[in-house]
């Protein structure tokens, strides 16, 4: 007969600390995260801001972003969790909310780059807002790969 007991809790996995979060999948995608978001505001920050309502919600998001997913990195890095499953669904809950904020951004962010293509301040205005689109894109890419990869682990 097959016991139902502390054996069947343990083949869930456990949740990583210290250096193996950069070795686990979906807490790899973190650091990638943080870095491609980091792009994202440092992109339209270098703009001449055209539109600042889509714009400051762009800047908001990836910002925003970016300073709560350090945090939870570090927390992993750290060891907070305790291996607690309540971890797992706040990372991701987070991540599948950040995804849909981040994509909300990365449309508008777009709508900015189609604006500033016949801009007067040049083509380096229009540049970079392209390459902030994309890191935008990639960025929620990002966290849609992290939240699924949760969710289906």
């Amino acid at each position: 007969m097959a016991s139902v007991g502390p054996s069947a809790a343990s083949t869930q996995p456990a949740l990583p600390s210290g250096p193996a979060v950069f070795k686990t999948i979906p807490y790899a995608f973190i650091l990638p995260e943080i870095l491609c978001g980091t792009w994202v505001w440092i992109l339209v920050a270098a703009t001449s801001v055209s539109m600042p309502l889509l714009q400051g919600w762009v800047m908001y998001v990836s910002l925003t972003s970016c300073l709560i997913s350090l945090l939870l990195l570090l927390s992993y890095i750290l060891g907070f969790h305790r291996n607690s499953e309540n971890w797992k669904v706040l990372d991701s809950l987070y991540h599948g909310a950040t995804a849909i904020l981040y994509m909300s951004a990365a449309v508008l962010q777009a709508n900015a780059t189609i604006n500033s293509e016949h801009n007067l301040n040049g083509p380096l205005n229009y540049q970079l807002n392209s390459a902030a689109s994309f890191f935008a894109f990639l960025t929620t890419f990002l966290y849609i790969l992290h939240a699924f990869s949760i969710y289906y682990q």
